[in-house]
């Protein structure tokens, strides 16, 4: 069967509002915002939209609004050319809505309003959109509807990348692993990879046991490293004008696959990833800075 779609990203579209504080504060206390904007946002289209940009053709799985059709982000998707047809619409709710405080320090914290995104745990798995595509990207999103997503996946024989990111604590360990064990490729920024290897008791070698052949860890401006049969690989990060780091390591999984799915090396592949990241954050929101693949492939030669 001829494949029309070279990834689909599975979890959620947001509204997000990127808020940036001097510092959080403590229980009863209030903090000055600095500065505060509403941009494009959520895991999966993040990874859609910045995969569309780079020359990959993506489709979309998000549970949204009612009105989402008529808004400048569906106009967006539209225009990147990324498969819609399987969205899910919800008449009277609404578009899932990220509130992401950064402090001085580029620290997190984030608050999400799931609206629309409830539906997840009742809607049924996207079967043709999964049989129409190469590979399978599992962004935040429901536990359940993810593991779902990546049986049928893994039944079509896929390659599935996973990445729980912030949605990480809504796994209980058993869901967690089933969905580790469907899984080929496992992001995560170091925190999570950390907390993923504590929950389910094993060390990397332990957690690739359990079906991930590939790991990726992302390491903020101290890089990334990959885990695979070779030995590990350890990518230096870009050094660039940071303004924002919402957003950076979903344009990394988003470049990385990108190169992955072309056949490129995990070390290749992991340089790509590393510059597109380079690019989102220098722009306050995850889709705002998007490169193309030539200007991407062009600082990654000037750096590397």
């Amino acid at each position: 069967m001829v494949k029309n779609r070279d990834l689909l990203a599975i979890g959620h579209s947001a509204h997000d509002y990127i808020i940036r504080v001097p510092e959080f504060p403590k229980t009863n206390f209030s903090a000055p915002i600095t500065n505060m904007k509403t941009f494009n946002g959520g895991a999966a289209a993040n990874v859609a939209c910045v995969g569309a940009k780079l020359g990959l053709k993506t489709s979309l799985v998000s549970a949204v609004g009612g009105d989402f059709k008529k808004t400048e982000y569906y106009e967006h998707m539209q225009n990147l050319d990324i498969d819609t047809d399987s969205l899910i619409i919800v008449p009277g709710e609404s578009t899932p809505t990220a509130f992401v405080l950064t402090d001085d320090n580029e620290d997190q914290i984030s608050y999400f309003y799931w609206g629309a995104a409830r539906e997840f745990a009742e809607s049924k798995v996207p079967t043709s959109a999964i049989k129409n595509t190469e590979a399978v990207h599992l962004a935040t999103g429901d536990p359940n509807f993810n593991w779902r997503c990546s049986e049928e996946a893994k039944n079509e024989e896929l390659l599935v990348s996973f990445d729980p990111g912030q949605d990480l604590g809504m796994y209980d360990i058993k869901k967690l692993k089933d969905v580790i064990e469907n899984t080929t490729i496992l992001f995560g920024n170091h925190h999570e990879i950390g907390r993923i290897l504590e929950s389910l008791e094993v060390d990397l070698d332990g957690l690739r046991a359990l079906g991930p052949k590939i790991i990726v860890k992302t390491c903020g401006a101290h890089g990334s490293e990959i885990y695979s049969n070779e030995d590990k690989i350890k990518i230096d990060a870009i050094k660039t004008n940071a303004t924002d780091p919402t957003g950076a390591g979903d344009s990394y999984r988003a470049g990385f696959l990108s190169r992955f799915l072309n056949g490129e090396s995990l070390e290749s592949s992991a340089k790509f990833a590393s510059t597109v990241s380079s690019f989102i954050v220098e722009h306050q929101g995850c889709q705002t800075n998007m490169p193309t693949f030539d200007e991407a492939f062009e600082r990654m030669n000037e750096f590397y």
